[in-house]
């Protein structure tokens, strides 16, 4: 079987040899046929992904057919086309068992901890798989990470009316404010690039932006008669920009981190009082996340042209991956193409 390995830091590998998955109870086997480029396959063949080891087959913004499949009570068939649930829960810690897979104790995440979907055909847990009838491939591949941005939303307890400052317009502040606008929030986009920030407007459907080098706070406090925002979404991973996050949140309003830095982030305790803000982590997302998504894409509110900005098929991504990391290239979401 062909896939490529992310072999060391700054190597990728073509292999032809790569174990062919067996079918066993419970699991069906799929064919990959999208595969979505994220930031942390980027970090990883960098070098700078924690919790990390290597060789690795990375890839975990998936969609693909079912090959094979036993009798299952989901209804699936050989022949269905599927999006990939990346997180592997162990259904046995506390977090499991309130129903917080996302944050499962030992998580294991397809791709990153485990070897991932950069091969033609994969193992997964039926329970793992979401049909995605009506869909095209690259709108299946797209699920999971705007589900991302799905479960921070849902996680912030945005309700219609809210006013939601979402601070970082990568791919998963995208999804962020897509999803919250969707929930019925005047959302306000916020990044140091011009061209992304328009694009938050025309793709995201942002109602305002803010240049976070030109007085954000002050501009912001324009825009909400000096409340500032009653929930702020970080999806940056910058840890400056997450401390200050803290200053733009209305009083007895929230903060999400969405975006991870492995750093000490550290606050004023009187001002976090005084407002009686809520903080809180946003990792991974639910089945309940994706089929959110898919209930926005399915509707037509949520599209792909210009958010899928580069692709290339299977046997030219090794090829292109650099270009990729360079911020010439725009990249917002690249994808690989495997099989017709």
């Amino acid at each position: 079987m062909k896939g490529i390995v992310c072999e060391e830091v700054g190597k990728f590998i073509f292999r032809d040899d790569l174990e062919e998955p067996v079918l066993e109870a419970g699991q069906a086997i799929v064919q990959i046929r999208r595969i979505g480029i994220c930031g942390t396959d980027l970090h990883a063949y960098q070098g700078n992904q924690p919790y990390f080891s290597y060789p690795r087959v990375l890839g975990h913004e998936l969609a693909g057919i079912i090959d094979a499949i036993g009798g299952n009570e989901a209804g699936l068939h050989q022949g269905d086309q599927v999006s990939i649930v990346p997180y592997m829960h162990c259904g046995e810690c506390s977090a499991c068992r309130s129903g917080k897979t996302n944050c499962c104790k030992n998580m294991k995440v397809f791709g990153v901890h485990i070897d991932g979907g950069m091969r033609e055909r994969v193992s997964i847990p039926i329970d793992h798989l979401i049909k995605t009838e009506g869909l095209t491939l690259d709108q299946s591949a797209m699920l999971e990470p705007l589900a991302i941005g799905a479960h921070a939303v849902r996680r912030s307890g945005i309700s219609a009316g809210d006013t939601a400052l979402v601070i970082g317009a990568g791919p998963i502040g995208l999804g962020v404010m897509a999803l919250a606008r969707y929930a019925g929030a005047k959302v306000i986009a916020m990044d140091v690039n011009e061209e992304r920030l328009a694009f938050c407007k025309s793709w995201a459907k942002s109602e305002y932006t803010l240049n976070a080098l030109l007085r954000p706070k002050e501009q912001l406090a324009e825009l909400t008669e000096g409340n500032l925002a009653s929930v702020v979404i970080d999806a940056t991973g910058n840890a400056k920009s997450m401390t200050d996050a803290f200053g733009l949140v209305a009083h007895g309003g929230s903060l999400v981190y969405v975006g991870l830095v492995k750093s000490d982030i550290t606050f004023s305790d009187p001002d976090f009082h005084s407002r009686e803000m809520t903080l809180m982590g946003s990792r991974n997302a639910t089945k309940e996340d994706f089929d959110r998504v898919l209930d926005a894409i399915s509707s037509g509110y949520i599209e792909m042209n210009g958010y899928i900005t580069h692709r290339t098929a299977f046997g030219g991504m090794i090829s292109e991956f650099e270009n990729w990391l360079k911020p010439e290239s725009k990249v917002i979401k690249a994808l690989v193409e495997v099989g017709d």
